[in-house]
């Protein structure tokens, strides 16, 4: 796969070297060289100093060969241009733009682009810390589903995953143990001390939470 990666900060750096140590094609297009050199000794991938809306730069680099173009520099303004010339120049098949101003994240998604927010990822993870430590919100940019963590204990002992699971509400998708976490099949029985983690519609969040007798507030 062949990625472009616009922006060499902490960010495009370290997803370059993990791209380009799995095998992939990367080229690392950055405007100062100070910044390409967060890359290290080990990166063996491309990396030039230019303008990622640079039109000349980015054909030199087969930008019409590019499965995916991600601009993640550290200006709002800058990764939307870049990736609206990815998209709409060069049809680059996925394209993904961080943005820092979470107002302009619905405009970004209205323009057909992969948007990535910082900014709201962030403060869903840290509310979540402050008022829910099992339940997390930011599994998807709707909000539309989470996931929450439920202990094994009293009545759960020894139910199967299929007995808990509710149709298109609740799903169980993994299993804490003691020294593993596993994949569970429907016929999976729960044991005391583990710990479940499912996919929840939010939605319907308090009628799982009075179903498995659990607080909202830690």
């Amino acid at each position: 796969m062949l990625v472009i990666i616009v922006g060499c900060g902490r960010v495009g750096a370290e997803v370059a070297k993990l791209l380009s140590n799995e095998g992939h094609d990367v080229v690392v297009i950055d405007k100062q060289q100070a910044a390409l050199e967060r890359l290290g000794n080990t990166f063996n991938g491309i990396s030039l100093v230019g303008s990622g809306f640079d039109l000349e730069l980015l054909k030199q680099v087969n930008i019409e060969k590019a499965d995916v173009f991600c601009s993640v520099t550290n200006g709002d303004n800058t990764n939307l241009v870049a990736a609206q010339i990815a998209k709409k120049i060069f049809n680059v098949p996925k394209v993904i733009a961080r943005v820092y101003d979470p107002q302009r994240a619905h405009i970004y998604a209205a323009l057909g682009l992969d948007v990535i927010s910082g900014t709201m990822l962030f403060a869903a993870m840290l509310r979540d810390k402050i008022v829910e430590s099992r339940f997390s919100s930011y599994l998807i940019e709707s909000k539309d589903l989470g996931v929450i963590e439920i202990d094994v204990k009293d009545d759960l002992i020894g139910k199967k995953i299929k007995d808990i699971n509710i149709p298109k509400e609740f799903l169980v998708v993994a299993i804490r143990k003691l020294h593993e976490v596993i994949i569970p099949e429907q016929e999976t029985i729960l044991a005391a001390k583990d710990t479940i983690m499912a996919v929840v519609k939010v939605a319907g969040l308090e009628d799982i939470r009075k179903k498995f007798q659990l607080e909202s507030n830690v």
